[in-house]
């Protein structure tokens, strides 16, 4: 296991939106490991490292806010995206006038948590076939060795991530749950001077941890039994008993 870290992020709003609602947007009470996960991805994303977050901490009272807001209710066709591809032009527009919905939603307010991840190498031979383009090093069937690469070994990426979060920097806008919802971020390198999560305790259910990807044409989410402990969600490993689809 490589160094782990701790991200402090904050925002005015955030949604972690429960799968389980079909219609209108409800959060659940605590950030996912999901949401957390991409946090820290927005920093340093690799495909050949994984981050797992093990601890989130609560550090501001949960309060909730009803909101009704525009959506728009239609994706670009995927057919016309491949025809337009093909032909080289073609109209891919939605406008907005005729795809308008407006939806309620219950969002969290005035959030504040301290993630907890580390990263890890991952094995070359599911994610290269994903992303050849990003590959210096051919496909081959039999490399089994590739981890002990120059370009793959846990110092580089750690550096990486210390010298971007130091500056601020990130390659996308971290956010809290919804990419409306952006979020602050500064990394904590001394937890004796921070403050301490709220003292809340209790059971918050089924939580989505993450989906998983095994099967990248149909990805499945997973579960587990989340707990606030004295403002503290501790997340169990991904390959835990813990842990169901």
């Amino acid at each position: 296991m490589t160094k782990s870290y701790c991200l402090e992020v904050s925002g005015d709003f955030a949604c972690f939106t429960r799968p389980e609602m079909k219609v209108e947007r409800v959060s659940y009470d605590v950030m996912t490991p999901s949401a957390a996960r991409a946090v820290f991805e927005t920093i340093v994303w690799k495909p050949a490292i994984r981050w797992r977050v093990t601890k989130i901490e609560v550090l501001k009272p949960i309060k909730w806010i009803s909101v009704r807001r525009n959506e728009v209710g239609a994706v670009a066709s995927t057919r016309n995206v491949q025809a337009a591809m093909s032909a080289g032009s073609g109209d891919l527009g939605l406008y907005v006038e005729d795809e308008r919905q407006q939806r309620a939603g219950l969002f969290l307010r005035d959030v504040a948590y301290r993630l907890h991840a580390y990263f890890e190498l991952r094995d070359p031979s599911f994610h290269k076939p994903h992303f050849p383009h990003l590959s210096k090093s051919p496909i081959n069937s039999g490399e089994n060795d590739l981890l002990t690469l120059p370009d793959n070994n846990p110092a580089k990426f750690m550096s990486m991530f210390e010298r971007r979060v130091s500056r601020g920097q990130c390659v996308n806008q971290p956010y809290l749950g919804c990419r409306e919802f952006a979020c602050a971020f500064r990394l904590v390198d001394d937890m004796k001077t921070e403050p301490t999560p709220i003292g809340e305790t209790r059971d918050l259910g089924w939580m989505l941890y993450d989906l998983d990807y095994s099967n990248a044409a149909d990805p499945k989410p997973r579960f587990f039994q989340a707990r606030l402990d004295r403002g503290v969600v501790n997340i169990p490993a991904w390959e835990s008993e813990e842990v169901r689809g």
